[in-house]
């Protein structure tokens, strides 16, 4: 690469969430973020397309759903958008995949607690609590693309993210944080999530309470063709705590 190419994917990574030009020379531009552990190596083999690798196997899995690879590592887009589109999703899955919402949600913490004069057990629980699920909605939003796993409403008012296996049932922050231990549904799914009045079976398909008359499913637009937008093995652990504990009969 030229110093113009090497100038131009700089520039790209900077602007979609890439803040850290790590190292960059005539053979690859390797970028990081500061919100996040993974790093992008883009190359450009020839004029007509450009190569990006990542050093996270549950990164790359992630970003394939949305990008095709070419090898088992690498993926090839043709376009400056593309590229652009690619590296922005991809910093928005790394800031969402597991340990990485509980290692911002501990740095936050932190900084939180210091500005507290009274740090007493009560106040320390109240801030872990909103600074908890503030970190753990944004990673929500991040993996699903601020659009609800189900119907794909796109309107932040209106999403909730709602944990398979419940905050006080978790056994660590890890868990509670682990963005797989949870789904960005639209408030009226949310609600029945939560309850165990609906849940989803190991293909993402939902599974609906027979408490739930047809009726009433009618007119809150429950329909038992819905289903997830996508389902990794990574969501399925958490699902069959959410099956089991539940039993779709409303907790």
């Amino acid at each position: 690469m030229n110093i113009l190419e090497r100038t131009r994917i700089e520039k790209t990574a900077l602007e979609h969430d890439w803040e850290n030009i790590i190292t960059s020379d005539d053979m690859a531009v390797l970028a990081g973020s500061a919100r996040h552990h993974a790093q992008a190596t883009i190359t450009r083999p020839s004029s007509r397309e450009w190569h990006v690798t990542f050093n996270k196997p549950l990164l790359t899995k992630e970003v394939a759903r949305d990008y095709p690879l070419t090898d088992a590592i690498t993926f090839s887009v043709s376009a400056s958008d593309q590229l652009a589109g690619l590296l922005r999703r991809a910093a928005e899955l790394a800031s969402a995949l597991p340990n990485q919402a509980a290692e911002t949600f501990h740095a936050r913490l932190q900084r939180e607690l210091a500005k507290v004069k009274d740090t007493g057990t009560e106040v320390e629980r109240l801030v872990k609590q909103r600074v908890g699920q503030d970190t753990f909605r944004e990673a929500l939003l991040d993996y699903w693309g601020g659009a609800c796993a189900v119907t794909g409403i796109a309107i932040p008012e209106m999403l909730r993210a709602s944990h398979a296996k419940p905050w006080s049932e978790c056994e660590s922050d890890e868990e509670r944080l682990d963005g797989f231990n949870s789904f960005l549904l639209s408030a009226n799914l949310d609600a029945l999530f939560d309850r165990g009045l609906i849940s989803f079976d190991t293909n993402g398909k939902i599974l609906i309470s027979h408490k739930i008359s047809i009726q009433q499913q009618q007119r809150i637009g429950l329909m038992d063709q819905m289903v997830l937008r996508w389902i990794t093995p990574e969501h399925a652990s958490f699902l069959i705590w959410h099956r089991n504990n539940f039993r779709l009969n409303g907790g």
